[in-house]
């Protein structure tokens, strides 16, 4: 029986040939992530482990400390003092304060380097013997910064923007332009650098102005002596810590570090293979078709088999045989092709400046080890059922029926199951809908609908296509063959168009998803801001309070407000929560929200207006008055004088910048909004801008610009997934021609005859395309209506969150979906087309 199946696999290469592909893609797609997820991580590690080639041990705040959590805001900065403490321990070779944050960079023609938030800065540290940073930050030409309005650059930056020493370069932290002179390009293991990022170097005072504060540090960073090990090290630092500060050896940050990596990566390899696994679901369709169509194809064989002594357990066994050597083929070719695929991923990130520290392609024994037991695994288990079917046939009936049509009962039971199967999963996605747990009970209502209509789509081909009877009659003879054609084996069909339909339900879905958010949102900026433009940072970074100082002074801004985030302590129960500081004389006219008690009148001095949400959640009303304890530890109380109705682009707690400001230990804006004189208008933006000194790390959007930022995120995220189910759709169109080439090779006699008594081979041709359109749109149909029926039911939830929450059906973008299908199935039937043509014709009305 082994040597039976190897022939067979032999003997029906080209049919298996489209499963082996189909196989091989998912399993590329499964290798491809593995590989480049251990690549892009490892590449990584080793960067970020040669950043801390001199670092024995790193002090810095800690932000789990009982102090810490005990105080509102982030843990407090690290003093000179605890430098030169740490630096005269006995086993210090050198100590270095850190200074860090963001730092955008103009290139030549004004434009900003890099995405924005890959870019930072830091300090030089000189050192007592100005050799500090001299190891850390070598200089490739000139020498570091030593004083304000100068920088240095970093040498992938310097050859990306054509800067030189001696040259002047436009750079902003938080706001303002800052002209600085490059005195220095350096080379650097900096993973932001590897990353491809820009690191700017300041000096260390220049720095800490803009970063922290005069003889603030970030990181204090040790490099133990000769003798001295990083244990030794960190029990000598330990009594000088402060309560809010921890002590990490340098092994240990090394570790973290690598954690870190691993928790970003993770996430990009699980959502890389549940697209793979979406790949493999629908080549189990394919897998199934081709051996259900091949046992149909050798009952006459399989029952020679039976009558000449083989046993029910070793026909199955023979074609389970058959599926693992097809699984083993193309779990070893789908590695082959995944290390390629891991290759251009790499190359594709790099294309959009999203670089990737060098370093070899990683391929573990994990990952040829999930290749092959993915593929074999998916190949014999989407051939299991028809292996039992091919040795439940009876030999005498198999002798006398080549093609045996299922039992009356055994379709209706099909169809009970289901019937029942469907129904439940949509009553539980309705279900779903008001439930506690909704993503659980919404995600089990969507697998039993899928299954549902999956094990129903014979009962709906017949109806479905039938309805393009009026369509196909225009093709005439060639029309009604290929209709008949598509409903003679509803299983067939069925299986052929799930595939398919797997694809579009998922695409239809997500596209009615992100285009109701994408509207949402958009009616929530129009609904709540009353702003003719809102200024922020290029990187959602804070802004400097000066950039709201110099847009009040402009002539035609009529109203101004900065909105500044503080975190403070509030209630008796001494919860976090952000105060935001907002001009209080000018916020209601910039901003349109409806209040449920009170109004911004009285937003002044301890006065406080308040989301519904929030107020709820702490018990409060009108009038209520509760204590706040403010970032630098002063406390207070504060009084609600309005309840407004927040959403996800203002809530919280809302204070006048007037009181909030004299307890922040660092002003910041996060963003300003402002109206104009005469509105909205080019001319005015143009002039905003100017007066921020065409600051590239600036944005000055107004409503449109807002609306157009929205849509182009939606639509990146859109294109993203566009693209990785692409594989789920091209796998679909492989089982299209498998199922058309084998359905061809199946019914040659027929085609025959057909040629033999007129047909021509044009017709012939139109016939097989048509067939092929049918199944493909018959796919499409059921993946669109599904998809859209998903993403009303998760419209509904998303509702019940977003008060502007709109359902946006995209029709135009499903019209196009269905003509992709249709598309799909003119070029899935180019081959089995061209070779039903070709047939001979007195061969093949002799052909058993």
């Amino acid at each position: 029986m082994l040597t039976t199946a190897l022939r067979n696999v032999l003997a029906h290469k080209a049919r298996l040939m489209m499963t082996t592909l189909a196989v091989l893609l998912g399993v590329a797609f499964v290798a491809g992530t593995l590989v480049f997820t251990s690549t892009v991580s490892e590449a990584f590690r080793r960067s970020s482990e040669e950043g801390l080639t001199n670092v024995d041990l790193a002090i810095q705040p800690d932000d789990d400390s009982e102090a810490a959590e005990a105080a509102p805001g982030d843990p407090a900065n690290l003093g000179q003092d605890l430098l030169d403490q740490a630096a005269a321990l006995p086993g210090v070779a050198s100590a270095t304060g850190r200074v860090s944050g963001f730092a955008a960079l103009a290139d030549k023609d004004g434009d900003l380097v890099g995405a924005g938030w890959d870019t930072s800065g830091a300090n030089y540290y000189a050192g007592p013997d100005d050799t500090g940073d001299a190891a850390r930050y070598p200089m490739e030409t000139g020498r570091a910064p030593e004083r304000a309005g100068e920088i240095a650059i970093d040498a992938a930056t310097a050859d990306r923007t054509g800067y030189e020493v001696g040259d002047t370069a436009r750079v902003s932290v938080d706001g303002p332009v800052r002209e600085e002179t490059i005195t220095g390009v350096f080379t650097t293991d900096d993973g932001t650098v590897a990353a491809g990022g820009s690191l700017l170097l300041f000096d260390t005072a220049t720095a800490q102005e803009l970063y922290t504060a005069p003889g603030e540090y970030t990181q204090i960073t040790l490099e133990a002596g000769e003798g001295t090990t990083q244990q030794e090290l960190r029990d000598a630092v330990t009594p000088l810590l402060p309560a809010d500060a921890e002590a990490i050896t340098g092994e240990q940050l090394a570790r973290d570090q690598a954690d870190e990596i691993e928790t970003a990566t993770s996430g990009l390899r699980t959502t890389l293979l549940v697209f793979a696994g979406i790949s493999l679901f629908v080549g189990i369709f394919i897998i199934a078709n081709t051996f259900t169509m091949l046992v149909a194809q050798r009952t006459r064989e399989l029952a020679l088999l039976r009558a000449v002594g083989a046993t029910r357990r070793q026909v199955t066994r023979s074609v389970l045989i058959e599926a693992l050597v097809v699984g083993t083929v193309a779990g070893l070719a789908g590695f082959a092709a995944g290390i390629g695929v891991a290759v251009g991923l790499r190359g594709l990130m790099e294309s959009f400046d999203l670089t990737i520290p060098d370093g070899p392609l990683i391929i573990s024994g994990s990952a040829v080890a999930a290749s092959l037991v993915v593929g074999v695994l998916v190949t014999m288990l989407a051939a299991y059922l028809p292996a039992r079917r091919a040795a439940k046939i009876p030999p005498v009936a198999a002798m006398n029926s080549v093609h045996a049509t299922p039992s009356g009962r055994g379709l209706l039971v099909r169809n009970s199951i289901g019937a029942l199967f469907a129904a439940a999963g949509a009553a539980l996605v309705l279900a779903g809908i008001g439930a506690d747990d909704q993503g659980a009970t919404m995600g089990l209502g969507a697998g039993l609908l899928v299954i549902g209509v999956f094990v129903l789509t014979p009962l709906l081909s017949r109806p479905v296509i039938a309805a393009a009877s009026p369509l196909l009659r225009v093709f005439g003879v060639s029309g009604r063959l290929a209709r008949l054609n598509a409903v003679r084996n509803p299983r067939r069909t069925a299986a052929t168009a799930s595939a398919l339909m797997i694809g579009l339900t998922l695409i239809t879905g997500i596209t009615v998803i992100a285009d109701s958010m994408a509207k949402s949102i958009d009616n929530m900026a129009a609904e709540s801001l009353r702003s003719d433009y809102v200024v922020s940072m290029a990187s959602f970074g804070p802004l400097s309070p000066e950039v709201e100082r110099t847009l009040a002074e402009q002539p035609e801004v009529t109203a101004i407000t900065g909105l500044r985030l503080s975190p403070a302590l509030v209630g008796e129960d001494s919860a976090d929560e952000n105060l935001t500081g907002v001009n209080g004389a000018a916020i209601g006219e910039l901003t349109d929200l409806d209040f449920t008690a009170g109004s911004f009148a009285g937003l002044s001095g301890s006065n406080v207006v308040v989301d519904t949400d929030t107020a709820e959640d702490h018990g409060w009303r009108l009038g209520t008055t509760f204590p706040v304890t403010y970032e630098d530890g002063a406390t207070g109380e504060l009084t609600v004088s309005g309840l407004y109705e927040g959403n996800m682009m203002i809530n919280g707690i809302m204070v006048d910048s007037a009181t909030l400001d004299p307890h922040m230990e660092r002003v910041e804006v996060v963003q300003v909004m402002l109206r104009t004189e005469d509105g909205a208008s080019d001319a005015a933006k143009d002039q905003l801008e100017r007066v921020l000194g065409d600051n590239p790390a600036i944005l000055v959007q107004d409503k449109e610009d807002i609306s157009e930022d929205i849509a182009s995120f939606f639509t990146l995220l859109l294109n993203m997934v566009y693209g990785l189910l692409a594989m789920a759709v091209i796998v679909a169109v492989l089982g299209v021609i498998n199922t058309l080439a084998m359905s061809v090779f199946e019914r040659r006699q027929e085609i025959g005859m057909l040629r033999a008594i007129g047909l021509e081979r044009g017709a012939t041709k139109r016939m097989v395309r048509l067939e092929s359109v049918v199944i493909a749109l018959f796919g499409g149909v059921l993946g669109v209506a599904l998809g859209t029926f998903f993403g009303w039911a998760v419209g509904e939830v998303l509702a019940g969150f977003i008060t502007t929450f709109e359902l946006v059906l995209p029709w135009g973008r499903m019209v196009v979906f269905l003509v992709l299908a249709g598309l799909v199935g003119v070029l899935a039937a180019l081959w089995p087309a061209r070779r039903a043509a070709r047939l001979n014709m007195l061969a093949a009305i002799k052909a058993d």
